[in-house]
């Protein structure tokens, strides 16, 4: 069976450098950069295996996730994310990914959770160090953000936060967990 790779990534220069890598290793590989197109790559490619970047133009990747997931068969999933957080990692794998990466990550951490089988790996790793506040506020937002499909504004009421108060800090890099 020959592996075929999806890759789902916003950033042209990122997909196309993941994209070579990835050939050497011996995938035959596609390149969407939003859910539209990689709905359309899905049909017309059938992957045995997908890298899904959470945080894509229009829909989110967990959209993307779901939608490769419910194919048959489905393929192995990677979500590959700069936006790393607890809610979002559950997310991912509640909806069927196999694994769950933040950026950056190198092709070989990207193909070990690609070929990782057993369902158990799925495990997120915890710290013994407790989160700092500012982390933990970033997981609660990102947490209430799931809950609200991804709706700032929504997210941002429940939150009683000024909407461009949430996308701010959305906008920011989420701060260490240490």
């Amino acid at each position: 069976m020959s592996m075929k790779l999806l890759i789902v990534e916003d950033d042209a220069d990122f997909a196309a450098a993941l994209s070579r890598a990835m050939g050497k290793r011996g995938f035959n590989v596609a390149l969407a950069h939003d859910a539209i197109a990689a709905e359309a790559a899905a049909e017309a490619f059938a992957p045995s295996h997908a890298i899904v970047d959470l945080k894509l133009p229009g829909d989110s990747g967990l959209k993307v996730v779901s939608q490769l997931a419910a194919r048959t068969p489905a393929p192995a999933i990677v979500v590959l994310t700069g936006y790393a957080s607890i809610a979002t990692a559950v997310a991912a794998v509640r909806l069927g990914a196999r694994h769950y990466l933040a950026k950056p990550a190198d092709a070989d951490e990207i193909l070990a959770a690609l070929l990782r089988d057993r369902p158990d790996d799925t495990a997120l790793e915890v710290s013994p160090e407790p989160l700092s506040v500012a982390r933990l506020e970033w997981e609660h937002i990102q947490k209430v953000l799931n809950e609200h499909d991804g709706n700032i504004s929504a997210t941002a009421r429940a939150l009683k936060m000024h909407r461009r108060t949430l996308q701010r800090k959305l906008d920011k890099r989420p701060p260490r967990a240490g």
